[in-house]
């Protein structure tokens, strides 16, 4: 909610204002706001000068190795993931992550093969009208809102972008139905960039294995750029999505099934003894292979 600007009469402005001046009057400037990128460099910069970074996140039970390790087995197991949502190029990727909103990826799947078999471009889309759209994904939740989003995307696309989907964020965003999460989905896997959307899976982990504790996905994905090592964030994303899918889950760990049950700190890990690691074999897009003993959810 948006609240309304102070009254610069009140008390408690004038008080703030002169807190303001008192330091300026010190010589001392208010510390200002950074970003997660520049709180990152701020720290790295303290500690090549010997001076000590001020701590603006939560600690966590895992050191820099530790960190680097789950990742690396991550990376053995997984060597190239991949979204399972099925999709032939840049625009039906988009339009599978918009339509995925509170869905599972296999429900999105049976409504998109028909719907991507009659248009798999933004022309072609928009041609086919909101209505066919409409009755095409009917089985998807709110499939009312998202068949009238991905109608007015293709529009834009097609109008607007040359039919193709743009690389960057700004204007991912500003399409119908697109946020921050399925902007980072698209920049991620369509384009190669190191970012990091946080589903309700990456929300799950980073709380229970205390990696990347936070009450938000805003938190939650501050805390996991923060502390996975250079080399890793271009598939973590996938990983850590897949991991919180088949062995993670949520109502109860498939521990005897996890790379990493030696190194969890969760409060549910009910075995330490870590799973083989066996590289799976790469999948297109899709259903990707599971790890040995998980099972895939029913849902």
């Amino acid at each position: 909610m948006t609240q309304a600007p102070p009254d610069p009469e009140r008390k408690g402005t004038r008080r703030r204002a002169s807190k303001g001046s008192t330091a300026a009057a010190s010589g001392k400037t208010p510390a200002a706001k950074t970003t997660p990128a520049g709180r990152k460099a701020g720290m790295k910069a303290a500690t090549a000068t010997g001076g000590r970074a001020r701590r603006t996140h939560p600690s966590i039970p895992y050191t820099a190795d530790e960190v680097a390790e789950i990742f690396r087995r991550f990376a053995m197991q997984r060597p190239h993931p991949t979204s399972e949502l099925e999709h032939v190029n840049t625009f039906t990727l988009l339009v599978a992550v918009v339509l995925s909103a509170q869905m599972t990826d296999m429900g999105v799947n049976r409504a998109t093969r028909e719907l991507f078999r009659r248009a798999d471009n933004p022309a072609a889309m928009a041609a086919l009208g909101e209505d066919t759209i409409r009755e095409i994904i009917r089985n998807v939740g709110f499939f009312r809102t998202k068949a009238r989003n991905v109608q007015r995307l293709s529009e834009i696309l097609r109008d607007q972008h040359g039919g193709e989907v743009p690389e960057d964020r700004a204007s991912l965003e500003a399409l119908p139905g697109v946020g921050r999460k399925t902007a980072s989905v698209i920049l991620n896997t369509a384009f190669g960039r190191e970012t990091l959307a946080v589903d309700t899976h990456i929300l799950r982990l980073g709380n229970r294995l205390k990696l990347a504790p936070g009450k938000t996905p805003e938190q939650v994905e501050e805390g996991f750029l923060r502390i996975i090592p250079d080399g890793f964030l271009r598939h973590a994303h996938h990983w850590l999505i897949l991991h919180g899918r088949f062995v993670c889950k949520a109502r109860k760990p498939d521990c005897p099934s996890c790379i990493i049950a030696d190194l969890c700190r969760a409060d549910e890990r009910w075995c330490e003894v870590p799973a083989p690691l066996v590289t799976l074999p790469d999948a297109p897009p899709g259903p990707q292979p599971l790890p040995p003993g998980a099972k895939r959810p029913g849902c």
